[in-house]
């Protein structure tokens, strides 16, 4: 069953203050948490 994930690549980016960070392979940018403000963070490719 595949899911619909962007790959091991790209980065984890903050949508309310824009802070990146690398993304880490298994572990959803949706459920980690941005360092500098405590939102949620998304993905981008």
């Amino acid at each position: 069953m595949g899911g619909f994930g962007f790959g091991p690549g790209g980065e984890c980016v903050c949508p309310k203050c824009g802070h990146r960070q690398m993304h880490q392979r298994g572990i959803p940018c949706f459920q980690q948490k941005c360092p500098k403000c405590g939102t949620p963070m998304t993905r981008e490719r």
